[in-house]
């Protein structure tokens, strides 16, 4: 598939960067899928260290 260079450097798409591909009504919708690693610390001082630990616990009770 050729992307056209201007939309493969407005979105960051490069060589081995993933994408997901929904069926819409209108065409293909693609995606780039985030690079993990550039998500580190996104949320920092969003939560206190109280609130995380609780969100976590409430997670838990939910899974078991």
């Amino acid at each position: 598939m050729t992307i056209p260079v201007e939309l493969r450097r407005k979105y960051g798409l490069r060589a081995g960067v993933r994408v997901d591909v929904t069926d819409m009504k209108t065409g293909l919708l693609l995606k780039p899928v985030p690079n993990m690693k550039d998500l580190a610390g996104v949320d920092a001082g969003k939560y206190t260290h109280a609130e995380m630990v609780a969100k976590l616990d409430r997670q838990r009770r939910r899974w078991r």
